[in-house]
Parts: C-alpha cells; structure tokens; sequence
C-alpha cells in the first residue's frame, strides 16, 4: 500500500467547514443505503474536486472509514493541486489488469481515509470504466468502506460518468453559480438517471455565503477557479472557454 502526506489539507475554514458538516449530515439523511456517491459537474471549473475530496475528509474526520476515488481518468487534477509525489500507481493500472488493488490504494496521514489516484491517461477510459474490474472494486469497496466517493470527469461531453452511475447509490451534482444553464443541469440530471442512479441534489458552488438560500444542501461560498482541463481528444476539446448562460428556472 503506497502512502500519502496531504498536510493539514484537511483543516478549512471554519465556516467552509460547517458547510461541508452540513452537506455530510444531509447527505447521511438520505439513508444508510447511500454508501457509494458519485460527485458530478456539467462543465470543467466547477470545483467538482475540491467539493468532493473535502466531503471525503469530512466523513473521515466524522468516525467513517472513507476511501475517495480519483476516477477521472483523461485529466485529473489531484497530484497537481494537492501537490503529492511518489504516488505513480492509480486506478488505471488496476483497471487494466497491471496492478492488484493493494498496489494502488494509498493510505493517508489524515485517520479513516484512503485515497485511489486516477493514474496515467489510458487510450480508453469510458471502457475500463465499464468493465469487469470497476464493477468488483466498487461491490468490494461497499462492503470494506462506511462511504465510497467517487469524484468524475463532467458529464457534459463525455460518458464516463454516466457508466460510473451505474455502480453508484446516488449522485450529487456540483453547479458553478450563474456560469451553467438550467438547462445543461437537466440534461446531466437525466443522463445520471438514466444510468440508474439517483440524483440526491445540488450543490451551488462559487456563491457568495450569507446571500440567500441555495437549494438543497445550502450555501456553500467561493472556491475560485480551478484551472483547465486541457483537451479530451475525439470527446471534445475541455480546454476552449463555452459561452454559459446564467443559471434560470
């Protein structure tokens, strides 16, 4: 088992922490039968990451036993932003038949939470996503984890989070405020249906604390931006700026 030094990541903000004590709690509301939660965006920038890497840090500081899953295997941005060395073995080894689970999970310095990085690119992502070893990792992790969290390339252009939803018990969108249309939410929240999935809500990233009620898990404030996310090749360039229009009902 590889091991990793996240530093005092895990020590936010007093009231960015409450906020994520308050999305913890609504999401364990939903039910113990809520144990694998796949956390999704429309579009690249919406701090889909940070909102899913701290949840998971949240429930291990809680008592959970956690373990969080980089599955964004075109373009990942965990090594990078959290700044870790040393961790060269992801979940694309395993889903390829390279390494066993033990070879690629990595222990942290942070009590009850354990980390799978995505790993290098792979020519086919969306198929090992859906393949034999993904769908026995995640019922192996069901029953060895309290929660499984699963942090997903943005559904808007590519696949591999819909296949993900399929293994999942619910899914919990992340909306950049006034950046994405109500309608693009829609069409995510359908395809994550779709998948067999159900949508558990929204969290509204990016918007300013204190002003006003923002659907179901509240008010979570401004995270910034998270840089590019570079081209997806055939799936469409992530990399160029889209037009979005303001977030309507």
């Amino acid at each position: 088992m590889q091991f990793v030094d996240f530093g005092k990541i895990g020590l936010l903000d007093g009231n960015i922490d409450e906020l994520y004590k308050r999305l913890r709690t609504n999401i364990q509301f939903c039910g113990d039968d809520i144990k694998v939660l796949e956390i999704v965006s429309s579009v690249p920038n919406e701090g889909k990451t940070t909102v899913s890497f701290n949840l998971a840090v949240s429930f291990a500081q809680s008592g959970k036993k956690v373990i969080f899953i980089d599955a964004d295997l075109r373009n990942s941005v965990m090594l990078g932003r959290y700044r870790i060395n040393g961790a060269t073995k992801g979940l694309t080894h395993y889903l390829s038949g390279v390494c066993s689970f033990d070879q690629v999970v990595c222990a942290t310095n942070m009590s009850n939470l354990h980390v799978v990085f995505s790993g290098p690119v792979p020519p086919n992502p969306a198929e090992l996503l859906g393949n034999k070893y993904f769908k026995s990792l995640v019922k192996i992790l069901r029953e060895s984890y309290d929660y499984v969290i699963i942090d997903t390339p943005p559904v808007g252009r590519v696949i591999d989070a819909a296949v993900i939803a399929g293994e999942c018990d619910g899914a919990a969108i992340v909306v950049s405020s006034g950046e994405v249309s109500y309608k693009l939410i829609q069409r995510i929240k359908n395809q994550i249906e779709k998948a067999g999935c159900q949508i558990l809500g929204v969290i509204l990233n990016k918007a300013p604390v204190g002003k006003g009620k923002y659907g179901k898990y509240g008010k979570y404030g401004s995270y910034g931006s998270y840089g590019d996310y570079g081209d997806y090749g055939e799936y469409g360039n992530y990399g160029k700026k889209n037009n979005r229009s303001s977030s309507k009902k």
